[in-house]
């Protein structure tokens, strides 16, 4: 994904510094309707995985548009590490974690334990625990299962039921939250 061009520098590269120009003079926000509803300029997600030890830091969106590029990188970081599978994440469930992380007012990227998940991944899950559902959203790339350190299960779900963008599952005891772009709605303690 990352070609380099004719003077050295990879597109990759090309992306980050205009992201730092970006960031550095990007408004804050202060709600996270607002910002989904486009009232800001940028938008961006940092995660990293404890499985894969990959870490992403990346401006998705700017001024109303998303970048293709930026978007097939969180897709692909969001893959199914148990099998390298890949599907589109969908822009909704980025943007609903972007709205959340910016609400809760930390550089601490999210840990992802779950982004999508293949067919096999999902049942494997299922045969483990009651928890995961056969007809998971993961499935469909339209949910992911977030933890940080710095807050607590219900801070981070908090500030994803504001956004009032689809589900939000608190999981207390394994210590994340499920945020996805399904119908809005809450469960979990």
């Amino acid at each position: 994904m990352t070609g380099t061009s004719s003077s050295g520098m990879t597109r990759r590269a090309l992306l980050g510094a205009f992201a730092a120009t970006a960031v550095a003079s990007a408004p804050t926000y202060s709600n996270a309707a607002g910002f989904l509803r486009g009232a800001g300029d940028i938008r961006r997600i940092r995660m990293y995985s404890g499985r894969t030890g990959e870490r992403l830091d990346m401006i998705y969106w700017i001024e109303g548009q998303y970048i293709k590029d930026a978007v097939q990188e969180v897709t692909y970081f969001m893959r199914d590490w148990r099998n390298d599978l890949v599907k589109n994440i969908d822009l909704r469930t980025i943007d609903i974690m972007a709205a959340s992380h910016n609400l809760l007012e930390v550089n601490e990227p999210y840990m992802l334990l779950s982004g999508y998940r293949s067919p096999q991944t999902n049942a494997m899950l299922r045969a483990r625990s009651s928890g995961v559902a056969k007809n998971s959203l993961h499935l469909r790339g339209q949910a992911a299962d977030l933890r940080l350190a710095s807050r607590s299960v219900n801070q981070v779900a908090k500030a994803a039921m504001a956004c009032h963008g689809g589900g939000v599952g608190r999981y207390s005891g394994s210590n994340f939250v499920h945020m996805d772009c399904g119908q809005v709605r809450s469960w979990g303690g």
